[in-house]
C-alpha cells in the first residue's frame, strides 16, 4: 500500500460529550422522523391516496436517488461552511419537508415533497454528523464516532413503535405534521449551539510551523486509494440496497413469513438494541483493530442473519436471531462508515469524501425499495431472501479484500 504522512492542522479542543450527546439526540429524531417512520406510514399513505404500492414506494426510490446525487455537493458545501451552518439549515428545511409531504395531495407535490426531503437530509443525517465529529477531533475522531452510532441505534426501536402507536390516533398526514415540529424544535437549537462552526480541515506543510507534538497517520494515495475507494464504494452500494429494502419492508417481510402485525414490530424494534449492542463492544473493545477488520467482521453477520430466515418453518426465535444478527451487522456499517475513509483516506476533506462514496451506489439503493417489494410479489419470499444474501454476502467479501491491504502505523513527522 502507497503511503504519504499527511500533517494536518488539528481543531481546537471542542466538542466532548455535549457535542456527542447532541447529536446523539439529532440522529435519533432525525433517522426516526426523515427515515424510519415512513416504514410504518406507507401502507396507509398507499391506501389514502388509492394507488399502487409500487407508487409510494416509487416515491420514496426517487428521494433516495435524488439524495444520492446531492450527496457529494452537500459533502463539499458542509466541508467549506461548517457542520453548524448547514446542519442548522438542513434541520429548517427538513421540517419544511416533512409538513410538505403531510400537505400532498397528489402525485407531483407527494413526490416534490419526498425528493426535497432525502435531499436535504444529507445535511443533517450520519455523514454530516460524522462531519461534524472529524472538524471538533481530526483523526482522533473514531472513538467519539463509535460513541455517536451507540446513541443513534435507538432510532427504529423508539420511532417503528412510537409511529405504530400515533398512528391508531391519527391519520399519517397529521404525524408527519407532529414530527416536523418535533424535529424543528428540538433539533435546531442544538446545532445552532453545539455544532463546530469551522470547515474542513486543512493540510499543512511541514516546516517549522507544523505542530512539533503531532503524530499524524499515513493515508492512501494514487492507484491504492483508487483501488481501496472502489472497494469501499462497492461493499457500501450493495449493503446499502439491502438495507434501503430492509428499512421499508423488513415489517411486511416478517408478517408475510407468517408473524402477526405485532410481533413483527416488536421483533422489528429488537434491531435497535442489537446494533447499540453491536456498538458497545466495538467501542469497549474494538480500537485496537484496524477499522477494515471491523468492517468485514461485521459485514458477515448480515448474511447470516438472513440465512436464519430461510429456515423451513421459522419461528419468532429464528426472526429474533436474525433481528440480533442484523442490527449488530447493521450497527457496525454505520461505525465502518464514519472510521474506514478516515482511517485511508484522512480528515483531509472528509465531508466530500463521503460524499464521493455514497454516489456510486445511489441508484441501486434507490432501487432498492421498489426492486425488493416488485420481487417478493412475483417471485416471493424465497427468491429475495437469496438475494439480500448474496448482496450482503458479496459486500463482506469486499471489505475482507480492503482489509488485505496493509495498513501503515503512525509516523512522526519532524518539525
Amino acid at each position: 500500500m502507497t503511503t504519504l504522512p499527511t500533517p494536518l492542522r488539528q481543531p481546537a479542543a471542542r466538542g466532548g460529550l455535549g457535542l456527542i450527546g447532541a447529536l446523539g439526540a439529532t440522529q435519533v429524531a432525525g433517522y426516526g422522523t426523515l427515515y424510519y417512520a415512513f416504514a410504518v406510514l406507507a401502507p396507509e399513505m398507499t391506501r389514502s391516496f388509492g394507488w399502487a404500492p409500487e407508487w409510494t414506494y416509487g416515491a420514496f426510490a426517487a428521494g433516495l436517488l435524488a439524495g444520492g446525487i446531492a450527496a457529494p455537493f452537500s459533502g463539499r458545501l458542509i466541508d467549506r461552511y461548517g457542520t453548524r451552518a448547514m446542519m442548522s439549515l438542513g434541520t429548517v428545511l427538513s421540517a419544511a419537508s416533512l409538513y410538505a409531504l403531510s400537505q400532498a395531495r397528489e402525485p407531483v407535490s407527494f413526490y416534490a415533497a419526498m425528493i426535497a426531503l432525502e435531499i436535504v437530509s444529507t445535511l443533517v443525517l450520519y455523514d454530516a454528523a460524522f462531519t461534524a465529529l472529524t472538524q471538533a477531533h481530526g483523526s482522533g475522531a473514531r472513538r467519539a464516532i463509535s460513541k455517536l452510532t451507540l446513541i443513534g441505534g435507538f432510532a427504529s426501536t423508539l420511532f417503528w413503535p412510537l409511529t405504530t402507536a400515533l398512528l391508531t390516533q391519527y391519520d399519517w398526514r397529521a404525524i408527519y405534521q407532529i414530527y416536523a415540529l418535533g424535529y424543528l424544535a428540538l433539533c435546531l437549537p442544538l446545532h445552532l449551539a453545539l455544532l463546530p462552526a469551522g470547515g474542513a480541515l486543512k493540510p499543512v506543510a511541514k516546516g517549522p510551523s507544523a505542530l512539533p507534538d503531532a503524530a499524524p497517520e499515513t493515508y492512501l494515495v494514487g492507484t491504492a486509494r483508487t483501488r481501496a475507494f472502489l472497494l469501499l464504494a462497492l461493499a457500501f452500494s450493495l449493503q446499502g440496497f439491502v438495507v434501503s429494502a430492509m428499512a421499508v419492508h423488513m415489517l411486511t417481510m416478517l408478517q408475510g413469513l407468517g408473524l402477526s402485525a405485532a410481533l413483527a414490530v416488536g421483533i422489528g424494534a429488537m434491531v435497535g438494541p442489537s446494533q447499540v449492542a453491536g456498538r458497545l463492544v466495538e467501542m469497549l473493545f474494538g480500537t485496537s483493530l484496524e477499522p477494515t477488520t471491523t468492517a468485514w467482521v461485521s459485514a458477515t453477520l448480515m448474511p447470516i442473519g438472513f440465512a436464519l430466515l430461510l429456515v423451513s418453518g421459522t419461528t419468532a426465535t429464528l426472526a429474533g436471531l436474525f433481528a440480533i444478527a442484523y442490527g449488530i451487522s447493521m450497527g457496525l456499517s454505520s461505525i465502518v462508515r464514519g472510521t474506514v475513509p478516515l482511517r485511508l483516506f484522512g480528515p483531509a476533506g472528509y465531508g466530500a469524501m463521503l460524499g464521493k462514496l455514497s454516489a456510486p451506489g445511489l441508484a441501486i439503493r434507490a432501487a432498492a425499495p421498489v426492486a425488493f417489494a416488485v420481487m417478493v410479489e412475483r417471485a416471493g419470499l424465497l427468491p429475495s431472501t437469496l438475494l439480500l444474501i448474496a448482496l450482503s454476502g458479496a459486500a463482506a467479501v469486499a471489505l475482507f479484500l480492503l482489509s488485505r491491504y496493509p495498513v501503515a502505523a503512525p509516523v512522526r513527522v519532524e518539525s
